[in-house]
């Protein structure tokens, strides 16, 4: 999608900083690979970059954008300018979506149309087609600060057998796909966003290598755990906050029993994916944690994997930071891959 951002009418001169503000970030993003630019890009994230509670996404040729704030007549009033501001500065740009966090209505969450008609349903990313419901809930059912991890997974996941824990609409374990997985259980309590990843697994012809398990976390591992199932690569990337019958999901309290949780699913030398998202957990937190795994000798913290820039902001863009420091991960969504080792060595490859 090619960008015109001259001639925008927004900026300084006329009395609206905000159109400065988005300029300066486009400019920032004008250096991505053109395949990215025409597939998922943060365009604007102004938690970091300078207004509070406004991101805008750019889904193929829908341009999503989120009012997060609270008091949402903070950025409310803002809408009409940011959506000229893009139209103008991306002619590529068919539709606009927004998307109201904290609003009374579920539809209003969900997404309200301001602009054409009929939303992208599928974005291709490093080679690979993922499907799209961008009014699927609140969120857009796909998420672009994992694109690193996606791009690892390619990489990384040939022969494997995976698990994909907490899968939402699958995005991480159709890239394992992608990466030549020879197996991928996609595990999730919601069936309508397994359906997602079924559809995703259809647009690559990965369907014959991929299988949906509808249930609930805690009961889908200790049924596992039963079976003797054993994977190379265990994906865990649990929502901030859950509860359920079977048990109770909490990153800033306890998140390394989650993380124990799987370990017995680990082959031997195999690997475990871990993801922490909590805003307001430190980095320094996480790595404590992680070393406490060490701990055991019989885990090894492998590798970070960063969050993209422009999720987290460019050195020339950002205005503010986090609530909690994520050193050493460069975003609060920290991505760590531990390496498993077992006393039995099963499953040794």
């Amino acid at each position: 999608m090619n960008a015109m951002i001259s001639g925008t009418g927004l900026d300084q001169e006329n009395g609206q900083p905000v159109g400065a503000m988005l300029e300066r970030c486009l400019r920032a993003r004008m250096s991505l690979p053109e395949e990215q630019m025409n597939g998922v890009i943060r365009l604007f994230n102004g938690f970091y970059e300078g207004l509070p509670g406004l991101v805008v996404d750019l889904f193929g040729r829908t341009l999503v954008i989120g009012n997060h704030a609270r008091e949402m007549e903070s950025v409310g009033p803002l809408v009409p300018d940011v959506v000229n501001f893009y139209l103008q500065a991306l002619p590529g740009i068919k539709t606009v979506l927004l998307k109201e966090r904290h609003a009374a209505e579920v539809e209003r969450r969900k997404g309200v149309l301001l602009r054409g008609e009929t939303l992208d349903e599928r974005v291709r990313e490093n080679g690979v087609w993922y499907a799209l419901d961008l009014r699927l809930n609140q969120d857009s059912s796909f998420y672009p600060d994992t694109r690193h991890l996606r791009e690892w997974l390619k990489r990384e996941s040939a022969g494997a057998k995976a698990l994909n824990c907490f899968a939402y609409t699958g995005a991480l374990g159709i890239a394992a796909l992608a990466g030549g997985a020879e197996e991928v259980i996609q595990g999730d309590s919601n069936r309508a966003y397994l359906a997602m990843a079924g559809r995703s697994a259809g647009l690559n012809d990965f369907s014959g290598r991929m299988s949906l398990l509808a249930m609930d976390f805690f009961k889908m591992a200790g049924k596992l755990k039963a079976e003797g199932r054993l994977f190379d690569l265990v994906l865990l990337d649990p929502p901030l906050f859950s509860s359920s019958k079977g048990g109770r999901v909490d990153l800033l309290g306890d998140w390394l029993s989650l993380i124990n949780k799987v370990r017995p699913l680990v082959a031997h030398e195999g690997r475990l994916v871990v993801v922490n998202n909590a805003l307001y957990l430190p980095g320094e937190a996480v790595m404590g944690q992680l070393k406490r795994l060490e701990e055991s000798g019989y885990a090894r913290l492998e590798a970070v994997i960063t969050v993209p820039e422009d999720i987290t902001g460019y050195a020339e863009t950002i205005r503010a930071e986090g609530p909690a420091d994520p050193a050493p991960f460069n975003h609060a969504t920290k991505i760590s891959v531990v390496g498993i080792s077992r006393k039995d060595k099963a499953g040794a490859r």
